[in-house]
């Protein structure tokens, strides 16, 4: 979308257009009605990442109805998050798509090169937690970031974590994905010198609450600089990780 709109701004410049004429294209622009939905093609430039397609809820053939509207407006990496194994593979059948079955997301397109100011560093607190993590990996890669994926270091076994302290000391921002009480947040909340986005998990026994637990657990971190989402919520976390890795004067 920002090439498109720099391409409408050179046309006016060398005077192929006019200014009515690119007004109106503007004013055109901002979303595409295709009756069950409403495609925002200016969110690119309002904020930077362009739309992402949310799969749970709709059927493959809206995903795919959506997805041609997206390229058809010059969005050509579009990511499709929570999606079943077979949604994703009546996709394939339709359009060249890659599915990364273990976080149950999809992608258009090839992953871009890293431009971010450093890495994010994603650490879960153990296996059961990597369907979130792989979520967040590839909402990560798919936004333009170099990542680094560190499973199964939980308090359990803190030794664990701190064979990683390199790593946690010179990422740019940590996303820490845990279940059970969710105290790895406040652990590496207290090493890291960077932003911490913390993920609490659905992962753990009765009294865990789906994850309840863990996100009241790291609301209540004495860490101080620890951001929380919502539960199982890897790309939120990933969404947030990218911007604060693409902020301006940031080292």
């Amino acid at each position: 979308m920002k090439d498109k709109t720099k391409e409408l701004l050179g046309k006016i410049k060398t005077g192929e257009i006019s200014v009515d004429e690119a007004l109106l294209k503007l004013k055109t622009a901002p979303y595409t009605d295709i009756d069950f939905a409403k495609i925002d093609s200016h969110r690119e430039l309002r904020q930077g990442v362009a739309e992402v397609i949310y799969g749970e809820c709709k059927t493959a053939g809206q995903i795919i109805q959506i997805a041609e509207t997206m390229k058809a407006n010059g969005q050509n990496n579009i990511l499709v998050t929570r999606l079943s194994p077979e949604k994703a593979a009546e996709i394939k059948e339709k359009t060249a798509f890659t599915y990364f079955a273990e976080g149950k997301i999809g992608m258009t397109g090839t992953f871009p090169e890293a431009d971010g100011n450093g890495k994010i560093l994603i650490l879960t607190g153990g296996t059961g937690d990597l369907p979130v993590a792989d979520e967040a990996e590839i909402t990560a890669k798919a936004l333009g970031n170099e990542t680094t994926l560190i499973c199964d270091v939980g308090v359990a076994g803190i030794h664990r974590l701190f064979s990683h302290i390199d790593e946690i000391m010179t990422a740019s921002v940590i996303i820490v994905i845990a279940g059970m009480e969710g105290a790895l947040a406040g652990v590496v909340g207290g090493l890291a010198h960077c932003p911490v986005i913390a993920v609490p998990t659905s992962v753990g026994y009765g009294s865990a609450f789906e994850g309840v637990t863990a996100l009241l657990s790291m609301l209540n971190s004495c860490s101080a600089g620890i951001g929380v989402v919502n539960i199982d919520n890897g790309f939120g976390a990933a969404f947030l990780a990218s911007k604060i890795n693409h902020t301006e004067g940031r080292k």
